[in-house]
Order: structure tokens, then C-alpha cells, then sequence
């Protein structure tokens, strides 16, 4: 177990913006940082983050915390692999508490296949270097190719041996888990209860998850079996799932946000010999269809991709369906196609570093131009496939999420093929209101099979807000002035003494709620004001929640107010003083119209049953909480109607 002074140590550490600026491209928001959800497919961002209190907070898929909750949420690992994650990061030493055999044992299944598939790596490492065999053939391959022993270790490439059962053996000696084995895939299972290796007599290219985990391998056959597929990859497990990976994205994502551009190509080597021609902001989809999941990983990091294809037909049309669907993200394409029979590994070895990087920036071209170029060919001297291709090419733009993005893409069309604007985005109209049709009816078809008619027994319409939901939204305010401001002045006094003593007499009614005022209420009584991080370290779940929600803003005041405007709006810290007051005179009218609301009750029930001594007092009782509705009303200035 981690120490908790190795735990305080990384907490220390920490920042936040540093932590999650690894994992998704953070633009500046006032005195916050803001970006598109990690976590939900949005076009605008809602994702901030507030390094003056160490928190983020995603306002489209709910999440929020501190960097650690982050991580965890980001990369799926527990709260101790978060700990470590950010400990190497910072260069924070692990000192770990004895452990219990029964602790040891009582490891998590998820953490041993990362142990596993670190493990294996290493073996299929050490095979490539230390043994004959993985000299002369693993080794003697990654050197035709041009490999050099820096990219080797940068992708800590590898080699199985030839033989069924090599790595099986080497991990059983070293007392690893044959169960677990067969779960991390390396192993394979038979039907007659024996088992064998996964990978035999192949190279071997780790799979590495964001933070650097081994997740999984990619291995390709170097003989010439027709009956072996050239590559065969990792099943699917509980830490690797083929189609939220791609290849290279953590040996290349800080160049990505750097160079605010993605390179996108189909296989491993091609990856390996960019970053070999200093080109190292590039992912592959690992040979797999791209998938939606895979491009909201490259739009962490950027909005631009440059798609790079093999010349032949067959990667033309691989070219055509990505750039679709890339479209459909949300992201700005280019596409560069190499010459015939050539691919970005092939060529990279072929003309070099400086001429393969000139390549790339000459050959960019947009999908529009790319798309009519290539259809102009196909479509010479036949209208009909001119036609076509022109629906086509719009069909493209249709799939842009941004108006102005379509609409820019469409005037370009215009000029290239020298057809009317006005054609063309009749076109492009048609599209779009059949595929608006399309989706209305199958959210129709789903609300048809999803609604289920029950027997109706009651039906109540509430004509207002209940005053139990006032009171809440009441104690709402009061937690979040106090984790704001709780230290700030009020009346010479600290905000949250001013407001312990006022509602000194008011019991939360929230579970939530309550728990965090109660927990300023004993700070202030030892003199230890607890700061928001306090609750995201110890707090419930639901106190986690809240914290983040409440401390967070989505909204900022824009600059240009001030600036251009001279428009001078007062910030919410100076207006404390009324806002304080106002919030305890409004919890206290709230609570008394709920008081009055279970009062009237009572008299209803006295009345009915003819008890005159309870009806008495409850109408004395009704009168007091009148008036003193009455009196918070007028220093609120507000008219009860009632």
C-alpha cells in the first residue's frame, strides 16, 4: 500500500493544468482554462478547468473533481494507479507501507494484466537483443527498414521466438497467473485444456495506452506463410479496447498539440518511420476502419488531421471513407496521397528526411480539392458521373457539424468545378433536410417503442415550485458562498462567521448539504477553515459532486466589455455583503413558508376531527409565522400575495 505520505507528497506536487494539458489541448478563459469534454461529443466547450482551486469541472457529461479524479476517470485506472501515474510524473519516490499477505493477494485483476502485459514486453524486448534468433530475424528486420536503437527503445519494439510456449513458460517460472495469462490474450487456450503462446516467430509492437501502459501488441509474420495473416493483434480485454486506441498517440500527442495538426496513417511502421523523419505528431488506426470513439482522441489534442494514403486505389477509397467520417467529427481534413505502390514508410526511407518532410507540405490538399480532382478523372467526358460526383462531394460538406465551415466549403466547390453557389447549396439543403427528416423519424419510431401506457390512478400537475425544492436551492447558495468565500470579509467579520452565527438556528434539510455546512461549523469552531480540496480528498461522493459543481463557473465575463466597451461589471466578490444577507433572509422566508404550508395541515386536520384545543393553537402558531413572513418579505422588498 502507498504511503500516505508518499499520497500527500504527489498532492503537493500537483498541478492541475500541467496534469490534464497532457491528455487534451486547454485554451485560456479568463482566469480559467476551458476545452471541448474528453468525455462527450460536443461542438462547444464545456469543459473547464480552475487551477485557483484545483479542480475541473465537465458540464456535458457531469464529471468534475481534482486532477487525481481526472486521471481516473480519463484513463479508467483506480485511485492508487492514479497516484502512481502522477508520482512518476513528477519524480515523486513510492514508499509503500508493509502490506499483509492477504493485501497482496487481493490485487486487482485489471492492475495484474498491466503487470502481465509490462512483463511481456520486456521478454519480447529482451528476445529481440539478447537471443540468435531475434537478432538475425526480428533485429535484421527493423534495421532494413532503418530503424535505429533510440526508435526501437522510444517503441520499445520486440520479438517472439519461434516455439509454442516460450513466453507461457518464462511467466509461470516467474510465478504469474496461467488464468491471467489467457485473459491478457497472450496466451491461447485449446480445447483439450493445453495451452500455447499467442505470438510465435514474429515482431512484436507494443500498444500503449495514454499514459504509457502496455495495453496490448501488434505482431507481424517476417516469413512468407500464406495460411498465417501478416499481422495478428491483442483480443479485446478490460484494459484494451481496439477500437478507443490509437497506435502512437502517446509517443506523439505533445507534438500533435504543438504542431496543432494530427498525421493520421493505417499501420505501424508508417508511425515508426515519421517519427524516424522527425515527423512525430502521427497516429495509425492500427489497420483497423477509423472509428468515432478513435477520432474524439485525436480532437483532444487538435481539430486538424492530415490524412495520409498509399496511392493505390485501394487506399483511395480507405482515404474517401475516413475523411467522411472524420467530417462527421467536427474536424478540418487535408488529405495527402503518396505516388502509386508507395506508403508513408516506404517513401520516408526512399527520398529521405527533408524531401519527405517538403512532401508532406506540398502534397496537403483539402478533401474538397482532393475529391474533385479525383472525380474529375473518373467523371472526364461523362455528365451523368459529373453529376454524381458533384452530389458526392456535397453529400461531404453535409456531414460538417459548423454552418460556416459548410458554407465556406461550399463557395470553394463553386469556384473549382465552376458551378453556381446557388446549385450547389440547393444541393446541400436538399441533404440536409432529409437527413433532419431521417432522425425525426427514428426518434419518433424510438419514443413509439419505449413509451409504456400504465393504468392511470392519479394525475397531479404542480402549478409551482414545492417549498421544500426553495429551501434546497437556499442551502444550495449558502454551501456555495461559503466554499467560495468563506475567508473574504463581511461586515468585519469572515463571511462564514457571519453566516454560522445567522442561521446558527437553521437545520439543513439536504444530506449533502448539511454535511458541508456542519464541517465549516466545527473548522470555524477550531479555528481551521477547511478549502475546497479538503471535501474532494475526504469527502462522500455526493460531497465530491457538489464541491465541483460549485465552485466552477462555465461562464466568464468577456475582456472586451471593459476594455472596448468601458463597461464596468461588478464582480461577484463585491458584492458579498448583500448577497449574504439577501441569501440568509431568503433561506429563512423559505423555511417559514414551509413551515406554514405543514401548519396549514395541521388546522385542516384539527377542523376535520373537531379537536378545537389543537385547531387554537395551531391558528396562534399560524399567525406568528405570518407576521414573520410579513417582516423577512419587507427587508427582502418583495410583496407576498397571499
Amino acid at each position: 500500500m502507498i504511503s500516505r505520505d508518499t499520497i500527500e507528497e504527489v498532492k503537493n506536487r500537483v498541478d492541475i493544468v500541467d496534469v490534464i494539458s497532457d491528455f487534451i489541448s486547454l485554451k485560456k478563459s479568463g482566469a480559467n482554462y476551458k476545452a471541448l469534454s474528453p468525455f462527450a461529443n460536443e461542438k462547444t466547450p464545456s469543459f473547464f478547468v480552475v487551477p485557483g482551486k484545483g479542480i475541473f469541472k465537465d458540464f456535458s457529461s457531469g464529471k468534475g473533481g481534482d486532477a487525481f479524479t481526472f486521471v481516473m476517470e480519463h484513463e479508467k485506472l483506480s485511485y492508487l494507479e492514479a497516484i502512481r501515474y502522477l508520482a512518476k510524473k513528477y519524480g515523486v519516490e513510492i514508499k509503500e507501507d508493509k502490506q499483509t499477505d492477504e493485501q497482496q493477494a487481493a490485487q486487482s485483476e485489471r492492475e495484474g494484466l498491466y503487470i502481465l502485459m509490462n512483463f511481456a514486453k520486456e521478454f519480447y524486448k529482451g528476445k529481440l537483443l539478447e537471443t540468435d534468433e531475434g537478432q538475425s530475424i526480428g533485429l535484421s528486420y527493423f534495421r532494413e527498414r532503418g530503424f535505429t536503437d533510440h526508435t526501437l527503445q522510444k517503441f520499445e519494439l520486440g520479438y517472439a521466438l519461434e516455439g509454442w510456449d516460450n513466453l507461457r513458460k518464462e511467466a509461470l517460472v516467474k510465478g504469474y497467473n496461467e488464468e491471467l495469462l489467457e485473459k491478457t490474450g497472450l496466451v491461447v487456450k485449446k480445447e483439450d485444456g493445453s495451452s500455447y503462446d499467442r505470438f510465435r516467430g514474429r515482431v512484436i509492437f507494443p500498444v500503449h495506452n495514454l499514459s504509457g501502459k502496455t495495453i496490448a501488441f501488434g505482431a507481424r509474420m517476417l516469413g512468407k506463410d500464406k495460411n498465417q495473416p501478416k499481422y495478428i493483434n491483442s483480443p479485446e480485454t478490460d484494459i484494451y479496447h481496439k477500437s478507443d486506441v490509437l497506435y502512437g498517440l502517446y509517443q506523439g500527442k505533445n507534438a500533435i498539440r504543438q504542431q496543432d495538426n494530427c498525421f493520421l496513417v493505417e499501420g505501424y511502421t508508417d508511425v515508426i518511420s515519421m517519427h524516424q523523419a522527425d515527423v512525430e505528431n502521427v497516429v495509425a488506426s492500427s489497420g483497423t476502419a477509423l472509428t468515432e470513439e478513435q477520432i474524439k482522441l485525436i480532437r483532444r489534442f487538435t481539430e486538424n488531421v492530415t490524412v495520409l494514403f498509399d496511392g493505390d486505389a485501394a487506399g483511395i477509397k480507405a482515404a474517401i471513407r475516413g475523411i467522411d467520417l472524420i467530417l462527421k467529427g467536427g474536424l478540418n481534413v487535408r488529405v495527402v496521397l503518396f505516388p502509386d505502390g508507395e506508403d508513408p514508410d516506404s517513401y520516408s526511407r526512399k527520398v529521405g528526411t527533408s524531401a519527405f518532410q517538403n512532401y508532406l507540405k506540398e502534397a496537403r490538399q483539402d478533401f474538397v480539392s482532393f475529391k474533385a480532382g479525383l472525380y474529375a478523372k473518373e467523371a472526364a467526358g461523362d455528365p451523368i458521373r459529373k453529376a454524381e460526383s458533384i452530389k458526392e462531394i456535397v453529400g461531404s460538406i453535409s456531414l460538417i457539424p459548423d454552418p460556416v465551415k459548410r458554407s465556406v466549403y461550399i463557395q470553394e466547390t463553386s469556384n473549382l468545378l465552376k458551378i453556381a453557389e446557388s446549385v450547389l447549396l440547393t444541393e446541400l439543403n436538399k441533404i440536409l433536410i432529409q437527413e433532419r427528416k431521417r432522425k425525426d423519424k427514428e426518434r419518433l419510431k424510438e419514443d413509439e417503442t419505449t413509451v409504456t401506457v400504465d393504468p392511470v390512478t392519479d394525475v397531479s400537475i404542480p402549478t409551482k415550485i414545492d417549498a421544500q425544492s426553495l429551501i434546497q436551492y437556499q442551502e444550495r447558495e449558502t454551501v456555495r458562498l461559503l466554499l467560495n468565500y468563506a475567508a473574504q470579509k463581511v461586515d468585519d467579520q469572515n463571511l462564514v462567521e457571519f453566516l454560522m452565527h445567522e442561521l446558527d438556528d437553521v437545520e439543513f434539510s439536504n444530506d449533502t448539504f448539511r454535511e458541508i455546512h456542519e464541517i465549516y461549523k466545527e473548522g470555524l469552531a477550531k479555528g481551521e477553515l477547511p478549502a475546497p480540496d479538503y471535501f474532494l480528498r475526504n469527502g462522500s461522493e455526493a460531497v465530491k459532486r457538489t464541491v465541483t459543481d460549485l465552485v466552477t463557473s462555465r461562464y466568464d465575463t468577456s475582456q472586451h466589455w471593459e476594455d472596448k466597451y468601458k463597461i464596468f461589471i461588478p464582480k461577484e466578490n463585491q458584492l458579498l455583503n448583500q448577497m449574504a444577507l439577501t441569501n440568509v433572509l431568503r433561506l429563512k422566508f423559505r423555511i417559514v413558508q414551509k413551515m406554514m404550508e405543514d401548519n396549514l395541515d395541521e388546522v385542516k386536520k384539527a377542523e376535520a376531527s373537531g379537536n378545537w384545543d389543537i385547531l387554537d393553537q395551531a391558528l396562534t402558531t399560524q399567525s406568528g409565522l405570518k407576521q414573520a413572513e410579513q417582516e423577512l418579505a419587507k427587508e427582502l422588498g418583495i410583496v407576498v400575495a397571499r
